[in-house]
């Protein structure tokens, strides 16, 4: 036996499974695709997560691509991140090419040129099924993290929520959780004080700079109603082909704590909601999130604490998450650690950190026989990668430098036109696309205010008006004792006449007179 035959043994050994597996090409030895030497990932354990690497145009997006479809054929629902706008064409059948047909004929795989059940969604303008939660459904908490507060401004977002929740106020979105705010450390001051002690009005302001900068990339469009049910993200065909989700995120990169915000509270929802599917022979979603730099780069030390505990809990709900982007090294250590399949494309090394980075890619994979890993790395083709999966028991299968098989939908976006009919024909662009702007915590406080305002102006009007009427009574007292005090000093004519100094002068002057003589 030779050592072609020797190694397809090693790799067709290895990669045995009892249970469904989707075969993502053939292993390769010194530079040649060794024919018929499959490389399989068993269904069992796609909920370990996985990472799939390389640098740009060695081919990340066609094996997240194949991986998406052989999952939807299995009747497994996938949702995919789409940063770069290449991931539409999965709705459309590959139109073939002989190079294809090369590639497969070595794998030895036929190929078959097919469509895919597509959603389109979108958390900004653009088109698709709108993605939108409340503030609500993100709880004091989970907020806390997104805004990086610190304990004390923590702890006034919890009294906010309570406060809220006491009053019946639902906080739907940042306007509702704004209002709030200024309600507690103005109009409705001495309401807080009173029952939840005293707000600072530094941690309100500190809390208020923070919605603003969140609210600057974009989420007031994502906080709100209708909020998706991600329910609707299992969806399967007439035909048992799970629906492929994309999030059009083309126009998000510029605002990465929008995305990392957004990608907390799907997986937190996701946790709280999905029932413990314990230790199935098939996952019930898989997530590839696409330049998932993005996450991690941005996130504060809480939001990634938050993220690292729901990516090795969320495995036991069934779901998988494959992060895809251009460097392992991305991904934090505690994340990679979580990570069963790794497909890593080739590598560049212009550099002396590149070489440095290269060296620590290759020992995050098992050593091998057939292969030097760190050579390997720089040496791979387009469309070829190093991989490295768990099989049904848990164990590293083989690792093998594998000729990837070409995905079977179209390799390329779709028109403007044929995105246009993907939208209109959409179930659930029907559900979502239509804003609600119910009652909610901003109404119903200003309501509140417009109330105590004119109830204020209410009894400051009763207070002038009798006001007004003291001074009336008193200006009507003054004005008859006047009246009294005039009447009590006006004389009769004729005492006047008789008390008069004239009068009085003539009468003694008679009396003198009549005494003289």
């Amino acid at each position: 036996m030779d050592a072609k035959d020797t190694f397809y043994n090693y790799i067709t050994e290895g990669n045995k499974t009892k249970g469904d597996f989707i075969p993502i090409g053939a292993a390769m030895l010194n530079g040649e695709t060794v024919t018929g030497a499959h490389v399989k990932i068993p269904l069992k354990t796609m909920n370990r997560h996985g990472l799939i690497a390389g640098a740009t145009g060695t081919g990340k997006t066609k094996s997240l691509q194949v991986l998406a479809e052989n999952l939807s054929d299995k009747g497994i629902p996938v949702l995919l991140m789409d940063i770069k706008g290449d991931l539409s064409g999965l709705a459309k059948p590959s139109p073939g090419h002989p190079k294809i047909d090369e590639r497969h004929e070595k794998i030895g795989l036929p190929f078959e040129a097919k469509s895919f059940p597509v959603e389109v969604l979108t958390l900004s303008e653009q088109d698709g099924v709108r993605l939108r939660a409340t503030i609500s459904e993100f709880g004091p908490v989970l907020l806390s993290r997104i805004l990086d507060l610190t304990q004390a401004q923590s702890g006034v977002m919890a009294v906010l929520f309570q406060y809220c929740d006491d009053n019946k106020l639902p906080i739907l979105d940042l306007k509702d959780l704004k209002k709030t705010l200024h309600y507690a450390t103005n109009e409705g001051k001495e309401e807080f004080t009173k029952s939840y002690g005293r707000i600072s009005t530094a941690s309100t302001g500190a809390i208020l700079r923070k919605i603003i900068e969140l609210e600057q990339q974009g989420a007031d469009l994502f906080f709100g109603e209708t909020s998706f049910d991600v329910d609707d993200l299992l969806r399967i065909d007439e035909n048992g082909r799970g629906y492929i989700n994309i999030i059009r995120l083309t126009d998000i990169q510029d605002r990465p704590k929008l995305f990392s915000t957004f990608m907390l509270s799907l997986l937190a929802e996701i946790y709280s909601t999905f029932p413990e599917q314990g230790d199935s022979d098939r996952p019930e979603l898989i997530m590839f999130i696409d330049e998932a730099h993005l996450i991690f780069n941005e996130a504060s030390k809480p939001l990634l604490n938050q993220i690292e505990s729901i990516v090795k809990l969320i495995r036991s709900k069934g779901v998988g998450l494959y992060f895809v982007t251009q460097n392992p090294t991305d991904v934090p250590e505690e994340v990679l650690g979580q990570l069963g399949l790794k497909v890593q494309h080739a590598l560049r090394a212009f550099t002396a950190k590149d070489r440095k980075a290269i060296k620590l890619t290759a020992e995050n994979y098992p050593d091998s026989e057939y292969y030097d890993t760190t050579e390997v790395l720089t040496s791979l083709g387009i469309g070829e990668a190093l991989v490295s999966a768990l099989d049904e028991k848990g164990r590293p299968t083989p690792l093998a430098a594998t000729m990837m098989r070409a995905p079977m939908s179209r390799m390329d976006v779709l028109t403007d036109s044929e995105l246009d009919t993907l939208v209109s024909h959409s179930q659930l662009s029907k559900k979502y696309n239509k804003e609600v702007d119910r009652e909610s915590a901003y109404e119903m406080l200003n309501e509140k205010i417009k109330k105590a305002e004119a109830d204020e102006a209410k009894e400051k009007a009763r207070i002038e008006k009798e006001a007004l009427k003291k001074a009336e009574a008193k200006r009507k007292a003054k004005s008859t004792s006047s009246t009294r005090r005039r009447k009590s000093t006006r004389i009769n004519p004729v005492v006047k006449v008789l008390t008069s100094a004239t009068f009085i002068r003539s009468v003694f002057g008679i009396l003198t007179k009549v005494m003289k003589k």
